[in-house]
C-alpha cells in the first residue's frame, strides 16, 4: 500500500520503519516543529533499538521517503494516511486534511494520535466524504517500540466501517500472523480504552505507593505485601512496584487527557484526581527521607543522584520525578552531582545552567565523590550491581535512598550503609 505518515512522535518513526520494512511504500512527512534534520539527531530516537537502522535500510531500499514539506509528500497519491502527532499539534492538520479532500478516492485515515474521544469521527467529517477514518491508539513503550509494533500483543482498532477495517487488517497483516491480535471496537471505544488502560495502570502504581507509605508507618517491609498481593490471581504482579513517582510524555499526557474527558462529560473523577495527587506527592519522597535523616539541616550538603530519565531505556525527562526532586533540593541549598547514561542533554535543556548541579554520564560511582548520600531515581541496569565497597568509601554519611526498591536492604546494610527505600526495611 501507498502510505503517508505524518508526525515526528515516536509512533510516527516506528510506523515509518515497520511499515516500510514489510514492503509498503511509505512517505514520512515530519512535523514542521521537528524536521528530519533535527529529528535524526534526537537522543530519544537514537537510543530506540532498531529504528534508525531500519529507517536507513528502508530509505536505501526505496520503500521509504522522508520529506519535510507537504508539497513533496504528494498527499493525493496515497491510499493510507497515518496521523501520529502530539495533542498540541491537532490544529496544524488543517492544511493536510484540505489537501486530502481534493482526492475523490476511498482514502483510509489512521488516527494514531492521542486526541480527545470523538476526534477520529471529527477527522472523517473534515474529509468531506472522501475517505474513512479508524482509530489505532498508540500502545508503544519507549525503549521497546520496534518490538511492540512488529510483535504486538494486541492492537486496539476502532472502526465503524467494514471496508475500513478490512483495509486496516491488510495494512497490518505482516504483524498479525502468530495469532489474532487485532481487537476491533467502535472508534470512540478504542479512544477511551487507551486512556482507561493508562488510568488503571497509574491507579495500581499510586495504590502501591500508598501501601508503601503505610508499611513505613507500621514498620512493615512492603515487599512482603507486594508478594502477597501479586500471588492473588485476581491482582497479579504487574505494576505493583512502589517507587518515587512515574512520568513520561505519553503516560502523563494520557492521564491528563482522561481527566479532561471526565471534566468535559460533567463527571468529576475524585479517584483520578487522587491518583495524580499521590504521584506528585511521591516525587518528593526521597527529599523527605533525606530531610528526616539529617533533621532538616541540608544547606551546604552534597548529594549524588543516579538517574534522570523518566524510565530506563530512554533519554526523555518529560514529567520525570527528578525534576521535582531537584527543585526541592536546590531550594534548601543542596548541591547535586547527577549521573544518567542518556538523559543529561534533555535535563540541561530543561533546567539550564545551575550552580548547584554537576552532571556525569560515564562511571556512575564518580558522581558519589564528596556526597553525603546517594539517591537512586531511575533504575538503569548499570546501577543494579555497583561496587559496594567503593560506594561505602565515597558516601560521607553512608546514606542510600533507593527510590525504585532495586537493592536488597539487608545486603546494603551489611556493607555499612544506611538504607532507606520506598516502604522497604533492612530489618528482618
Amino acid at each position: 500500500m501507498r502510505v503517508l505518515i505524518h508526525g515526528s512522535e515516536l509512533a510516527a518513526a516506528t510506523a515509518a520503519a515497520a511499515l516500510s520494512s514489510v514492503g509498503h511504500r511509505v512517505t514520512w512527512l515530519t512535523h514542521p516543529d521537528t524536521p528530519w534534520a533535527q529529528l535524526e539527531h534526537a537522543d530519544w530516537l537514537r537510543r530506540e533499538p532498531r529504528l534508525l537502522a531500519q529507517l536507513d535500510e528502508s530509505r536505501d531500499g526505496g520503500s521509504l521517503r522522508i520529506v519535510d514539506g507537504l508539497d513533496a509528500a504528494c498527499p493525493g497519491d496515497q491510499e493510507v494516511v497515518w496521523l501520529a502527532v502530539s495533542p498540541g499539534q491537532r490544529s496544524d492538520l488543517g492544511e493536510l486534511l484540505a489537501a486530502l479532500c481534493t482526492d475523490a478516492g476511498e482514502l483510509l485515515v489512521v488516527n494514531n494520535s492521542t486526541f480527545p474521544v470523538g476526534e477520529t469521527e471529527r477527522l472523517e467529517a473534515q474529509l468531506g466524504g472522501g475517505g474513512r477514518t479508524v482509530s489505532l491508539p498508540d500502545l508503544l513503550e519507549e525503549g521497546r517500540a520496534w518490538d511492540i509494533f512488529t510483535r504486538p500483543a494486541r492492537w486496539l482498532l476502532g472502526s465503524d466501517d467494514a471496508s475500513a477495517e478490512a483495509r486496516m487488517r491488510e495494512l497490518l497483516r505482516p504483524f498479525n500472523r502468530r495469532s489474532e491480535v487485532i481487537q476491533r471496537m467502535p472508534r470512540r471505544a478504542a479512544e477511551l480504552t487507551k486512556l482507561a488502560i493508562n488510568g488503571m495502570l497509574a491507579t495500581r502504581i499510586s495504590y502501591m505507593n500508598e501501601m508503601a507509605g503505610l508499611a513505613d508507618s507500621l514498620e512493615v517491609d512492603v515487599e512482603y505485601v507486594r508478594q502477597g498481593m501479586g500471588a492473588d490471581s485476581r491482582i497479579g504482579y504487574e505494576y505493583l512496584y512502589p517507587g518515587c513517582g512515574f512520568g513520561g510524555p505519553n503516560f502523563s499526557r494520557d492521564l491528563m487527557r482522561l481527566a479532561d474527558v471526565q471534566s468535559a462529560s460533567g463527571r468529576r473523577s475524585a479517584l483520578l484526581e487522587q491518583v495524580l495527587d499521590i504521584n506528585e506527592h511521591k516525587k518528593e519522597t526521597l527529599f523527605r527521607k533525606l530531610w528526616a535523616h539529617f533533621h532538616g539541616r541540608l544547606e551546604g550538603r552534597t548529594v549524588a543522584i543516579w538517574g534522570a530519565a523518566f524510565k530506563p531505556g530512554t533519554a526523555r525527562i518529560d514529567h520525570a520525578p527528578v525534576l521535582r526532586l531537584l527543585r526541592a533540593l536546590w531550594a534548601e541549598g543542596v548541591k547535586v552531582r547527577l549521573h544518567d547514561p542518556a538523559a543529561i542533554p534533555a535535563l540541561l535543556d530543561e533546567v539550564g545552567e545551575q550552580p548547584l548541579l554537576e552532571v556525569f554520564d560515564g562511571d556512575p560511582h564518580v558522581a558519589c565523590e564528596g556526597a553525603c548520600a546517594l539517591m537512586l531515581v531511575t533504575e538503569w541496569k548499570a546501577y543494579w550491581n555497583p561496587d559496594w565497597e567503593r560506594i561505602a568509601s565515597l558516601l560521607g554519611e553512608g546514606l542510600l535512598l533507593d527510590g525504585r526498591n532495586i537493592f536488597d536492604p539487608g545486603w546494603v546494610a551489611a556493607q555499612g550503609l544506611h538504607y532507606r527505600g520506598i516502604g522497604r526495611r533492612a530489618d528482618p
